[in-house]
């Protein structure tokens, strides 16, 4: 045997990345201090032994065992694809606070109340702690079994004993197993607790949501590895400020990434919102000078969204540029066209954009939204009744089309917008009662938008 085949390799503790030689920073993943030698390897691990299933066509296999289960939470349902597929892994992600647990226990507790028998393992809280908030949010059922363990092995004989058809881990974070060196929360423990849960699911057909942690820039705690061994990763996230909380999919290997889940906090728990339309939009009787609505694409829903904008004179030498909801980049962006373009000259002037309702708007269709609020706000002229801004604005000053105008135009008219500012071919197909205005520059767009009204402080050159 020649030395090279024991020399001792090295593998990232994060994405499973092997390498020859030790490295400070992991070649795939990129991260810092996780390339560990894993010892000699003299030849292959493992050879080959005897079989534990017989392979069969793939057109016998039977399809009755891999039918959803729909949980009875329709905006749930609509992110997993309809329901949960048995024996399938669901991670779902958040942050502190943004009402993971309270989702989770609403979602056993509308299962178990189809007669299915549901464990929900705690490892953060008390049995105690997890009781008041059922009481709360009205989850008590008697096919819902509540364990409160910290132990891998436990939990795992709490699978066997009470063979649920449905299981929930809140969080893998605080789930240890006696097997592993290190505390709980730690890549090797996450990895352990996630593989074992993993294949108990696969064996035995339980579906299984487990619980995760963010870190503070807003990924998902522990290692990468943990996304390629679950079958569905869910992000759950919301403006502490509003109560509104969004579920959207980030991998999902039985249907697709691109539909998201509203929900509303509320004092009772958490509802689901079917028509979340009304909630990122002002009701003002009368137009207000420095803010103009779009329409936005959620996954494949459209979500109206209405933009706020503020031009003050500054008293600083460097004026204040804020935003709240709106990409900070576009908003840079959107000003210096205006300024080249436009002849809206903000240089000396503090700039504020907001959105209503603390919808995050980073779209590029939002950005001839963006262009009217700005010009109205620094104007001071409202835009006319109704209308509607799609499109995205270029460095040159052109309005470019977006995806989805159709589906867009036709959001804006069930809301009862009636004037559509869009780049030239949206007005093809609109629906009856719309006026789809045409433009093909962000100087003609403002031109279209603005009421005929004056404004006291004088016309700015456009």
């Amino acid at each position: 045997m020649s030395s090279r085949a024991s020399r001792p390799s090295f593998a990232c503790s994060e994405c499973g990345w092997t390498t020859a030689k030790w490295v400070g920073r992991c070649g795939e993943c990129q991260s810092w201090g996780t390339v560990e030698e894993r010892g000699a390897q003299a030849g292959p691990a493992t050879g080959a032994t005897s079989v534990t299933s017989t392979a069969v066509p793939i057109s016998q296999v039977e399809s009755q065992a891999s039918r959803r289960m729909p949980t009875e939470v329709g905006e749930f349902d609509r992110v997993l694809g309809g329901g949960i597929v048995p024996g399938a892994v669901i991670l779902l992600a958040g942050e502190p606070g943004v009402g993971k647990s309270t989702l989770v226990l609403d979602v056993a507790a509308r299962v178990s109340h189809t007669g299915a028998r549901v464990l929900y393992v705690t490892g953060e809280e008390s049995a105690a702690q997890v009781r008041l908030r059922a009481e709360r949010i009205d989850a008590l059922e008697d096919t819902l079994l509540l364990a409160a363990e910290t132990d891998l092995g436990a939990a795992l004989a709490h699978i066997e004993q009470t063979s649920p058809a449905f299981v929930v881990m809140d969080s893998i974070q605080t789930i240890a197993s006696a097997a592993v060196d290190g505390s709980a929360g730690g890549v090797a423990q996450v990895r352990e607790v996630v593989s074992a849960l993993v294949q108990t699911a696969k064996s035995r057909g339980i579906p299984t949501l487990l619980i995760g942690h963010v870190t503070k820039d807003g990924t998902l705690a522990g290692p990468r590895l943990v996304e390629h061994l679950v079958d569905v990763v869910c992000q759950f996230e919301g403006d502490p400020h509003s109560t509104l909380r969004v579920l959207r999919a980030l991998k999902n290997r039985f249907g697709s990434v691109d539909e998201v889940g509203c929900f509303q906090m509320v004092d009772s728990g958490i509802e689901e919102v079917a028509d979340p339309s009304g909630l990122f939009l002002s009701h003002d009787d009368e137009p207000v000078p420095g803010t103009c609505r779009t329409v936005t694409i959620d996954g494949k829903r459209p979500l109206p969204a209405e933009i706020q904008a503020l031009v003050a004179p500054s008293a600083l030498s460097n004026p204040r540029r804020a935003t709240s909801g709106v990409d900070s980049a576009r908003v840079a962006m959107v000003l210096a066209v205006l300024h080249r373009r436009a002849g809206l000259a903000v240089g000396n002037d503090d700039v504020y954009v907001s959105s209503v309702g603390g919808a995050k708007v980073g779209e590029p269709s939002a950005d001839l939204a963006l262009a009217l609020a700005l010009a109205s706000a620094r104007s001071d002229r409202p835009l006319r009744r109704g209308v509607v801004a799609i499109g995205e604005v270029a460095l040159s000053g052109a309005v470019r089309p977006v995806q989805g105008m159709g589906q867009r135009i036709a959001e804006a008219a069930r809301l009862g917008m009636t004037t559509v500012v869009a780049p030239p071919g949206a007005e093809l197909g609109a629906p009856a009662g719309v006026t789809v205005i045409p433009v093909t520059s962000v100087r003609d767009a403002i031109r279209a938008a603005l009421s005929e009204e004056r404004a006291a402080v004088g016309e700015p050159g456009f």
